[in-house]
């Protein structure tokens, strides 16, 4: 049994169901991230565990108690929001213990957590101060340590950083990284940032349009994605995507498709089971990083192939060099190191790490397993 458990959970308003059979088991100690664009289902399902939405059908349990009708004050989970909602005219002492007051809890106690949270989130110099008088950094460590200081069952993010600039969402991110490292703590995080998604789980599940269309550790998720919406959401950049079809050459399994040229080239697969799709289209997905320069190829594969073809467009990015192309009538990217020699124009003798390539039904568009 989980520590959280989401049970078959549907959510509809009316007659639209919004939630499809939610199935998710969330153990102690795990931080699972729920992430898909706007309109997903996300932020309900964040909602219906909370107990500010109502559940249509389904269950959900917390600790072994069901909750489906538990008031959300009695759940003990703490919720940090996006907008952080923070009273203006209280002190950020009396907003991080304000709940604790409400709850009845004396004030040596509510002293004593106050001071321990503070501490850890290294704001305890700025208890006396008015939420104005902070920048957004740390008005969001106040309105963690408000769900700090109750010590709850579960932490529930909803998106916390999506207000913050990009260098401040980087290092907070680091800093909620290191907090659940520190305490251990139960969270599940809503957020549309694949990028916090991958750095932040223990486990992550993709939604669109109601469903989880895969459950997994980061690497599970990003390595082998269930499905075309998987690959080319988890990623930036996306997995590259192209049709190909199957052919047998020397025994093995090869994805033919086209260069810029319009010449048929043969890639040849690792997994064996596609030798039952000869003859028939499949799609063909491969992450940039497995398209590079012959000398930043992984060392340790066993399949990387020699692909010369034309260059596109060449985007220097710091520490990468981004190169798009063309591959069966379609743009593909890969990811080159700073120093490769390359420009637009030239044949250049792409390595290609046919380990990572992962193949798709065109039909179904699921990825085809091994």
């Amino acid at each position: 049994m989980g520590f959280l458990e989401i049970r078959n959970v549907t959510k509809a308003y009316g007659n639209v169901e919004v939630l499809h059979h939610v199935d998710i088991t969330v153990e102690e100690s795990e931080f699972l991230v729920l992430v898909g664009p706007s309109g997903c289902g996300k932020s309900t399902l964040l909602n219906m565990i909370a107990g500010l939405e109502s559940i249509t059908g389904g269950e959900i349990a917390i600790k072994g108690r069901v909750v489906n009708k538990v008031h959300s004050s009695k759940r003990n989970i703490a919720m940090v929001f996006q907008s952080y909602a923070l009273y203006p005219n209280m002190t950020v002492g009396q907003n991080m213990t304000f709940g604790l007051e409400m709850h009845g809890v004396p004030k040596p106690e509510r002293d004593r957590a106050l001071a321990d949270v503070a501490k850890l989130l290294q704001i305890d110099h700025l208890v006396d101060r008015k939420p104005g008088q902070l920048s957004g950094g740390q008005r969001q460590r106040v309105a963690m340590g408000r769900a700090l200081v109750r010590n709850p069952d579960v932490f529930l993010f909803d998106e916390p950083l999506s207000n913050l600039d990009a260098k401040l969402r980087v290092d907070m991110r680091t800093e909620i990284k290191k907090l659940h490292q520190k305490l251990r703590t139960t969270i599940v995080y809503v957020t549309h940032d694949q990028i916090e998604a991958m750095t932040l789980s223990t486990r992550i599940a993709v939604m669109n349009k109601g469903y989880v269309q895969q459950l997994g550790t980061p690497k599970e998720i990003y390595d082998t994605p269930a499905n075309i919406f998987v690959a080319t959401f988890m990623g930036s950049p996306a997995m590259n995507i192209l049709p190909a079809r199957v052919a047998m050459a020397d025994g093995r399994p090869q994805a033919r498709i086209t260069d810029a040229e319009g010449t048929e080239r043969l890639l040849p697969f690792s997994q064996s089971n596609l030798a039952e799709w000869e003859g028939r289209e499949i799609l063909l997905g491969i992450r940039p990083e497995a398209i590079t320069d012959p000398e930043g190829a992984d060392r340790k594969s066993t399949n990387i192939v020699a692909l010369a073809n034309e260059v596109g467009v060449t985007e220097p990015a710091g520490s990468d060099t981004y190169v798009t192309m063309t591959l069966s009538g379609k743009d593909v990217i890969a990811r080159m190191r700073a120093d490769a020699s390359v420009a637009p124009g030239e044949v250049f003798n792409f390595a290609v790490n046919m380990e990572k390539a992962v193949a798709f039904d065109p039909k179904t568009e699921e990825r085809i397993k091994p």
